[in-house]
């Protein structure tokens, strides 16, 4: 196809995240004394922003969003990325696309720092140009933001570009950036949710993508 910049989310679409999110958020939650919040529809909190998912899922007050967010980075670093692993199949896909002389990057609205550590953790760093993701001060956690800086980071252009990812976060992103979608179904997001974006292509399994990319 027409693609050369190959931009994969990372939560659901690269690895197997949900119990390391879940058990972080919950660990978060509980050192703050929040009770009733529902964390068993990963698709309310994989993919979103953490500070949105602290705010309108599980209704933190602003004053205690900056405690939660040290709070869950350090559940996360110290716990939660030890309970990733890579999706069955995705190592050799992307050594199948960097073999084609293609530019792979990371497009992750996890913090930047923690997204290298995980994708190092998951043996997949040697197989990726950049790994683009959200910084602190919110400037940049956004899927629109994200998509053009890791698109910049591999040094090429929007129109050369494909987003892959399992939610309509990323489909989002991907239509407001003008940058063609293929959703991964095999991850935690909602076809249904997708599809309003009108995706170029579906996968069911990791090695679809590279018949399709």
């Amino acid at each position: 196809m027409k693609y050369k910049y190959i931009l994969f989310d990372l939560d659901g679409t690269i690895s197997q995240s949900a119990e390391g999110i879940r058990y972080s958020l919950e660990k978060t939650l509980e050192s703050l004394g929040v009770t009733g919040v529902d964390l068993s529809d990963y698709t309310k909190y994989i993919g979103p922003p953490l500070l949105d998912t602290l705010k309108n899922l599980c209704k933190l007050p602003d004053e205690l969003c900056d405690e939660g967010y040290e709070l869950y980075k350090n559940f996360y670093a110290e716990k939660g990325k030890l309970l990733n692993k890579p999706y069955d199949g995705i190592k050799e896909v992307l050594s199948e696309l960097r073999s084609r002389g293609l530019k792979l990057a990371v497009c992750t609205s996890k913090l930047e720092l923690t997204a290298e550590i995980v994708v190092e953790e998951l043996g997949l760093a040697d197989y990726f140009d950049a790994v683009a993701g959200s910084n602190r001060n919110s400037t940049r956690k956004d899927k629109k933001d994200l998509i053009p800086y890791a698109v910049e980071r591999l040094g090429g252009s929007l129109d050369e570009a494909v987003m892959l990812g399992d939610t309509w976060y990323d489909a989002k992103g991907a239509m407001e950036c003008g940058v063609d979608f293929i959703a991964c179904s095999y991850g935690y997001g909602k076809d249904e949710d997708m599809a309003k974006y009108n995706p170029v292509a579906w996968v069911s399994s990791t090695r679809e993508i590279a018949d399709i990319v």
